[in-house]
Formats: structure tokens, sequence, C-alpha cells
């Protein structure tokens, strides 16, 4: 999935993925620390969590940045969109 070059400069979409995965799993670090869960058990979980929640957040942000995309890489394909609705 490519993005043109504007869209891709931005490192912002892909800070806030950083930290809503990481508030995502400290979270599940904190639900398994209360389960009184294993250390070892606990870390799995956690990276488990992060992987997760950034892997499907980035794939939603570049969808996202290539659908929305304004920097005319491509004139009139919002218009053909519409038409086709």
């Amino acid at each position: 999935m490519k993005l043109c070059p504007e869209c891709g400069k931005s490192p912002w979409p892909f800070v806030m993925v950083l930290f809503l995965a990481g508030v995502g799993s400290f979270i599940t670090w904190l639900t398994l620390t209360y389960s009184q869960v294993e250390a070892i058990e606990r870390l799995g979980g956690t990276l488990f969590a992060f992987v997760a929640i950034g892997g499907t957040l980035t794939h939603y942000v570049l969808s996202c940045m290539r659908r929305h995309c304004r920097h005319g890489r491509n004139p009139g394909a919002e218009q053909r969109q519409g038409a086709a609705r």
C-alpha cells in the first residue's frame, strides 16, 4: 500500500498509533498483574496486545491516508467514485 510523497512525510499518525498501542498494552499489563499471572505470561500477553493493537491501527491509518489523499496524485478519482455511488 503506497502513499504519495506528501502523505508519507508526516510522522504524527504513526506516533499516535504507538501511543494508543502503548496505552492498550499498559492496560493489559495492569489487568494481568491484578490477575496474579506469572511474569513471563504477563510479558507475553502485553507484547501480544501491543503487536495486535499496533498492527490493526497501522493498517487502519494507512488505509485511511491512502483513501483520503488530496494531493492530486490521481485527479478526478473522487468525482468518478462519487458518480459510481
